[in-house]
């Protein structure tokens, strides 16, 4: 699969990774979030969780902020406002019901 330069499509992309989701919504929940502390109960490696907020900076949904030697992680409202308005291109305007067969 080819990397898009599209910035709709990254952002959506890098939300559509069940670990980043969840790395989202702990994000979506207030404060700054540790790097350290991503891995407290991960199930998977330091390392992954590192690749995971690489993802999601590249992608606009974290900003970063030096503490020391953590980083911090907090949630881009700049992102989180695109992709309301990209998920509200379908619901904005009225779409037409499609029947199934067999209902």
């Amino acid at each position: 699969m080819t990397k898009s330069n599209d910035p709709d499509l990254q952002l959506l992309a890098a939300a559509a990774d069940p670990i980043r989701l969840r790395m989202i919504r702990q994000l979506a929940l207030g404060d700054a979030v540790c790097a350290c502390d991503f891995t407290t109960n991960a199930t998977v490696s330091q390392p992954t969780i590192s690749h995971h907020l690489r993802v999601l900076r590249e992608a606009g949904w974290v900003t970063t902020e030096r503490r020391g030697t953590w980083i911090w992680y907090s949630l881009n409202p700049v992102a989180v406002e695109k992709f309301r308005r990209v998920a509200d291109l379908g619901v904005s305007r009225r779409l037409p019901v499609v029947e199934h067969a067999g209902r």
